[in-house]
C-alpha cells in the first residue's frame, strides 16, 4: 500500500468518525415521545376490541344468564344501549372532560366533539385516535356492569337516563381526578387498569342503586337461580379473555410491564375461581359452575388496579384473597344485610376493587413481600408500604364518596321525573316482554 492510498485510508477513518459523532450527538435531540410505534398501536388496537368484547357480548351474555328467563332481553338491550349511549357522549363531551385540561377533578371543554383531533394527532408513541377508542371502552363497561344491580326490575327509560347522567357525573370526574391528570393521580394514587375508576365507582353506584330501588318481589325468600348456566360460563369466558386487553392494554405499549401485567392477570384470575370453587365445595358439598366463574371475575376485578405494579407470587395471593373476601362480602350483602344486588356487583366489583387498590401497596414494592417482579410504587409514597396505603385510602375515601353521593342524587332526580322501576304485574311478568315486546325464545 503507498503513502497516498494510506494517507487517503486515514483521513476516511477521521471522516467517518467525525461524522459519527455527530450523528450520535445529534439523535438524542430528535424527539421520539411523539412518534408511532407500529407494535404499541397495533397491541392497543387489539386491547381495544378485547375491551370493546367483554361488554358486547361478554358481560351482556354473563348477565344474561344470571336473569331468569323472563328478563333476558332486557338485560342485554341494556348492555347494548349503554354502549352506544355512551360512544357518543364520549365523543361530544365525555374524552374532552377525562383527559383534556389541567383541572384538579374535571377536565375542560378544549376537544368537544374531539375538535382538533386529527389522523396525526398523536398520544405518546400511538395515534391519539386510537386511545381515544381504547379509553372509550373503559368507559362503556363501567355503567353497564352497573346494571347488574338493578336487573330485572328498573324502566328502561330510567335506566338509560340514569346511565347517561351517571357516565357524566361520576366517571369522567373519577376518570379525570386519577387518570387525567386530576390531583388523586398527582398525588400518586396508583390504579393500573381500574380499580378505583371502574370496579369501585360501579361497585358503589351498584350498592346504592339496589338500596333506592328496593328489592326484587319475592327476594329474599323466593329462589331466583340463574335460568342458563351455558349463557353464564360463555360470557364469563369472553371477560376472561377479553380482560387482557383491560389489563395488558392499560401499559399502553406493548413491552414488558404489558406482558407481566397480563400473565399476573391470568394467575389472579385462576386462583379465584379455584379459591370461591374451592370455598362452595366445602359449606355446601357440590362445586357450582357460577361459583367458579364468579370466583374467576372477582380474581380479575381484584388484580386490575395492581396488574402493573405486583408479580406473580402477589397474584397468586391477591386471586386467593378475591376468592375468600369478595365470596363472604356476597353472603353478607344478601344474606344477613338483605340487599338485592341482584347479580352482586358491589360485593365482586366494589369490594374486590378496593381490596386490589390495598394489597398494592404491599405487594408492589420491589424486593418486598412477594415483590421479587414488583415494579416499585410511586414517588410520593418513597418507598413505604404504609406511605402509600395512606395514599391508596385517600383514593377509596374520595371516589367511593364522590360516587355514593352522587349515584344517590342521580337516583333521586330520575324519580321526580319519571318512576325508577317497573310495576309489580310487569315485573312479575317479566321485563322482556312487558317492555320490548320480545322473548329470548319464542316458543314452538
Amino acid at each position: 500500500m503507498n503513502k497516498l492510498t494510506t494517507l487517503h485510508l486515514k483521513q476516511f477513518i477521521i471522516s467517518f468518525g467525525l461524522l459519527a459523532c455527530i450523528v450520535a450527538i445529534l439523535i438524542p435531540s430528535v424527539g421520539y415521545t411523539d412518534e408511532l410505534n407500529s407494535g404499541d398501536t397495533s397491541w392497543i388496537l387489539t386491547s381495544t376490541a378485547l375491551v370493546l368484547f367483554m361488554t358486547l357480548p361478554g358481560l351482556a351474555l354473563f348477565y344474561a344468564g344470571l336473569v331468569r328467563s323472563k328478563n333476558v332481553v332486557s338485560v342485554l338491550i341494556q348492555c347494548f344501549a349503554i354502549a352506544c349511549i355512551v360512544s357518543v357522549a364520549w365523543v361530544v363531551y365525555g374524552y374532552s372532560l377525562a383527559f383534556k385540561g389541567d383541572g384538579a377533578y374535571i377536565g375542560d371543554f378544549s376537544a368537544l366533539f374531539l375538535s382538533g383531533i386529527g389522523r396525526d394527532s398523536m398520544s405518546g408513541s400511538i395515534p391519539e385516535s386510537v386511545f381515544i377508542m381504547f379509553q372509550m371502552t373503559f368507559a362503556i363497561i363501567t355503567p353497564a356492569l352497573v346494571v347488574g344491580a338493578f336487573a330485572e326490575r328498573m324502566k328502561f327509560g330510567a335506566m338509560c337516563l340514569f346511565s347517561l347522567l351517571w357516565f357524566t357525573i361520576v366517571y369522567l370526574p373519577a376518570c379525570h381526578m386519577v387518570w387525567g391528570g386530576g390531583f388523586l393521580g398527582q398525588a400518586g394514587v396508583t390504579d393500573f387498569a381500574g380499580g378505583l375508576v371502574v370496579h369501585l365507582t360501579c361497585g358503589v353506584g351498584a350498592l346504592v342503586a339496589a338500596l333506592v330501588l328496593g328489592p326484587r318481589k319475592g327476594f329474599p325468600n323466593t329462589p331466583m337461580p340463574p335460568h342458563n348456566r351455558t349463557m353464564v360460563v360463555i360470557g364469563a369466558s369472553m371477560l376472561w379473555v377479553g380482560w387482557f386487553g383491560f389489563n395488558a392494554g392499560s401499559a399502553v405499549a406493548a413491552d414488558s410491564s404489558a406482558g407481566m401485567a397480563m400473565l399476573v392477570t391470568h394467575i389472579s384470575a385462576a386462583a379465584g375461581a379455584l379459591t370461591w370453587m374451592g370455598i362452595e365445595w366445602i359449606k355446601q358439598g357440590k362445586p357450582t359452575v357460577v361459583g367458579i366463574a364468579t370466583g374467576m371475575v372477582a380474581g380479575l376485578a381484584t388484580i386490575t388496579p395492581a396488574a402493573g405494579t405486583v408479580g406473580p407470587e402477589g397474584a397468586l395471593l391477591i386471586g386467593f384473597l378475591a376468592g375468600v373476601i369478595c365470596f363472604y362480602a356476597t353472603q353478607l350483602i344478601k344474606s344477613v344485610l338483605k340487599i338485592d344486588d341482584s347479580l352482586d356487583v358491589f360485593p365482586v366489583h366494589g369490594v374486590g376493587g378496593m381490596l386490589g387498590i390495598i394489597m398494592l401497596s404491599f405487594l408492589g414494592t420491589e424486593g418486598g413481600f412477594l415483590g421479587s417482579a414488583a415494579a416499585g410504587l410511586s414517588d410520593q409514597a418513597q418507598g413505604s408500604s404504609i406511605n402509600q396505603l395512606l395514599i391508596q385510602l385517600k383514593g377509596i375515601v374520595v371516589i367511593g364518596g364522590w360516587t355514593a353521593v352522587a349515584s344517590w342524587l342521580i337516583l333521586k332526580m330520575i324519580g321526580l321525573v319519571t318512576d325508577l322501576r317497573v310495576n309489580e304485574d310487569q315485573e312479575y311478568d317479566g321485563l322482556d316482554i312487558t317492555l320490548h315486546g320480545e322473548r329470548s325464545i319464542n316458543p314452538e
